[in-house]
């Protein structure tokens, strides 16, 4: 049973004629979880605190703000929608995070009309775990009213979880998306391995909540396109070329093409693989039309859209449970704290900035799966080591007059730190993809950036703290 943290608003609207009622478009504070066991109380009580101060403020223009909502002029044509007047509707949940946020404005941008699903279940892990974004980030409703205020375009909201389907049926029915972004999941591979409420945590809420997805778009809407955010983690690390979701095989003679191999490194990674096996399944069952986005690891903070106000800005993590390297690397250097290499360092991944993330889901929407296609996109621009990482990062850093070291560190995770890497990337370029490179005045910028902010930083959170070896059962406090 989903828990009501709180209802400063009276005029809420109910989305269904039970007892329960669900945040509808906009400044409603209201606010869902189904897994209470997992959230403290001790977290509870801050994040309610940080709400009330907000909503003070919002109290004062709610209804001012609703009334502008009645009066507005016709909604803009979609970029993307030549053949009616009608602009497309997209869904993104998980839209208060680092991705999400940055594509519901970009969405909205570019004239899709953008609803945003989320539980704010993110920011209570900041709460739980002592972290704090590097950049100070607004509340989802004051980031939607300032976007609403600049642009005239309204983003509608509803707060709630996802695991709990009548909450999700009931948005899906009030909003009635042409496609769903999906965002919405526990996106940290540390997170999931530091004890095991995490690992159930990470595993349930990632699995049953897009299962809850597949069904609502199963009776609510047959001809949505889900766009699903997937990891190239699925894949590991394997002594062979990586694919696009699907590898061509002879074995015995015989030849067939089937689901490219899947060696997950953490219970995060293998949410994502169990995602895909169902997302497939229901595409072949039921004729969803599905794509997912197997992305590399982002990096960058700014786009169009977050720069034009500073309560658009999106979150920068630098911890060891959130935080992505190229980011991480970025802020050690600032603050003057070696870089934090794992073992050998390796360990070779995909890498993409955060403007292509948005332009990335934008090509998917625009250019939809068939009904009972479900296609795999490997959602990244380029290779790099974390070492060849580091080696940039200390060029860049030392152009700016910053005094840049790097230190090994005992590897925390089960993994290979030398191995073979080549992943195919070339369906979204084929669709339009015009990359944004890890360039020297991209690397100024983000370094800039972190030293803007550098007063605070908590270096404590900097050194890793979770091994995937000394997970245990105990719930393990995570607090500064």
């Amino acid at each position: 049973m989903a828990q009501l943290l709180s209802s400063p608003c009276p005029s809420v609207i109910s989305l269904s004629s039970s007892s329960k009622n669900y945040i509808k478009p906009f400044g409603l504070n209201q606010t869902f979880f189904n897994h209470p066991q997992v959230l403290s109380t001790s977290s509870l009580k801050g994040l309610l605190f940080q709400e009330k101060k907000q909503t003070r403020r919002r109290r004062r223009r709610s209804c001012v703000f609703r009334a502008a909502i009645s009066q507005q002029a016709p909604p803009e044509t979609s970029t993307n929608d030549s053949s009616s007047s009608k602009p497309k509707r997209v869904m993104v949940i998980g839209g208060d995070g680092y991705c999400g946020w940055a594509t519901a404005l970009h969405l909205s941008k570019k004239n899709y009309e953008v609803a945003i699903v989320d539980n704010l279940v993110r920011r209570l892990f900041d709460h739980q775990l002592g972290l704090e974004s590097l950049t100070p980030i607004a509340s989802i409703h004051d980031r939607i009213s300032r976007w609403k205020a600049l642009t005239g375009k309204t983003i509608e909201l509803y707060v709630g979880d996802i695991c709990d389907f009548e909450f999700l049926s009931e948005s899906f029915k009030s909003f009635q998306p042409d496609s769903v972004v999906h965002f919405g999941e526990q996106r940290s591979a540390p997170y999931s391995m530091i004890d095991r409420s995490r690992a159930v945590f990470t595993q349930h809420n990632n699995v049953i909540g897009t299962i809850n997805v597949l069904f609502a778009i199963k009776e609510f809407g047959e001809e949505c396109h889900l766009v699903k955010l997937g990891t190239m983690g699925e894949y590991g690390t394997p002594n062979i070329d990586i694919e696009e979701g699907y590898i061509t095989i002879t074995h015995n003679g015989r030849t067939d093409t089937l689901p490219y191999p899947k060696q997950a490194s953490s219970f995060y990674h293998l949410s994502k693989v169990h995602d895909s096996h169902n997302i497939a399944f229901t595409c072949k069952a039921w004729g969803i039309r599905a794509t997912d986005l197997n992305q590399g690891v982002v990096y960058g903070v700014k786009t169009d859209e977050t720069e034009m106000h500073e309560e658009l800005r999106n979150r920068l993590d630098y911890d060891a449970v959130f935080g992505t390297a190229l980011n991480r690397f970025c802020v050690q250097a600032a603050v003057g704290h070696p870089l934090t290499v794992y073992g050998k360092g390796g360990q070779t991944r995909g890498y993409l900035d955060i403007r292509d993330t948005v332009q990335c889901v934008e090509l998917a929407i625009a250019n939809p799966a068939k009904a009972g296609e479900f296609r795999v996109f490997n959602q990244f621009t380029e290779q790099f080591s974390v070492n060849e990482l580091a080696s940039l990062v200390t060029k860049a850093g030392s152009k700016l007059g910053l005094d840049v070291t790097k230190m090994t560190v005992p590897n925390p995770r089960v993994e290979a730190e030398e191995h073979y890497y080549n992943a195919k990337h070339t369906k979204l370029m084929e669709l339009g993809l015009e990359p944004h490179y890890l360039s020297e005045s991209l690397l100024d910028s983000l370094l800039n950036f972190a030293v803007q902010f550098k007063d605070r930083v908590d270096t404590k959170q900097i050194m890793p703290s979770v091994s995937w070896k000394k997970i245990g059962v105990k719930t393990k406090s995570m607090g500064a």
